[in-house]
């Protein structure tokens, strides 16, 4: 199984890289939304783990992007809010 992670907080992201890899799973790390874009437009994933506050584009918009162009990955959102 092939997972992107859209994490901006490097500690969380490779916390998470380094859990899903022990655990056999294939993994890629963006650190920005339009990083995590391009790589989920141009590799197949079988899920995504998306930050919702990115500095650059909120994870809504991502979803809405990845939606518009056809990928219906299945997206596991994250949040530190509330």
């Amino acid at each position: 199984m092939k997972i992107l992670i859209v994490e901006d907080e490097i500690k969380t992201g490779e916390y998470l890289s380094k859990g899903l890899t022990e655990a056999g799973f294939v993994v890629d790390h963006a650190d920005n939304g339009l990083t995590g874009y391009h790589l989920a437009m141009t590799a197949e994933y079988d899920l995504i783990i998306l930050d919702i506050m990115l500095p650059d584009v909120n994870g809504w918009d991502i979803i809405r992007m990845l939606r518009t162009a056809g990928k219906g990955m299945p997206v596991l959102l994250l949040t530190a809010l509330g």
